[in-house]
């Protein structure tokens, strides 16, 4: 299975450059957050693939105007072709009571709140964030500091993938586009990602920007 990965840049290629063949393989899209809503109904109009995404911390305009034709997954475990896939938008909390920022604990109380969730899909394969996890291709800054609970998720069920955006590759020499929690493959999303995700369990970036 081909999954196209989208996070915080829009991509000039797939966009203003856009030609049919370019996603004609994907089967699943999947939005990191922080991107225009027009240009994930684009995808949703353009593809045969169905459009999952979360809320990045600048995606304030979603509540009024959501992305046509797209599926949000927020704090919810939704299942595509056997693939468990979680979704938990948003970024830490650095303006106090702003939309789509939390705390630690925040975060926490979101995640507690999806436990018969968790228990009923027994776990997920993929989990999908807007911000990254603590320490694990985050920044010291606050907007920019990951999500200590995200870890503990990884921990407990050991998902195949786990992809946010947030830290854009322009950041600085800090950015990495893969790593590794301990089975959990990590993917920065920005710009776009295709992730060819075989039946067989084993799994690769295939492309990026």
């Amino acid at each position: 299975m081909k999954i196209l990965v989208l996070a915080d840049q829009e991509s000039k290629s797939l966009y203003e450059f856009f030609t049919p063949d370019k996603i004609k393989d994907i089967d699943l899209i999947i939005s990191c957050g922080d991107l225009r809503a027009e240009y994930l109904s684009f995808f949703a109009t353009f593809s045969r693939a169905p459009v999952y995404y979360v809320r990045g911390n600048h995606d304030c305009r979603y509540l009024q105007c959501p992305p046509e034709g797209c599926i949000c997954i927020e704090d919810d475990i939704v299942t595509y072709k056997g693939i468990r896939i979680m979704g938990l938008g948003g970024s830490m909390e650095y303006i106090p009571d702003a939309p789509n920022q939390f705390t630690e604990r925040k975060m926490e109380q979101r995640i507690k709140r999806m436990w018969w969730k968790l228990k009923k899909n027994k776990g997920f394969d993929i989990l999908v964030t807007h911000a990254p996890a603590y320490e694990l291709n985050d920044l010291p800054d606050l907007p920019h500091k990951g999500f200590s609970c995200f870890k503990d998720l990884m921990d407990k069920y050991s998902p195949q993938y786990f992809l946010h955006g947030h830290v854009h590759a322009n950041y600085g020499n800090s950015f990495k586009r893969k790593d590794q929690y301990g089975s959990t493959t990590v993917i920065n999303a920005y710009e776009y990602v295709i992730l060819d995700y075989p039946c067989s369990g084993e799994s690769a970036i295939e492309s990026c920007n």
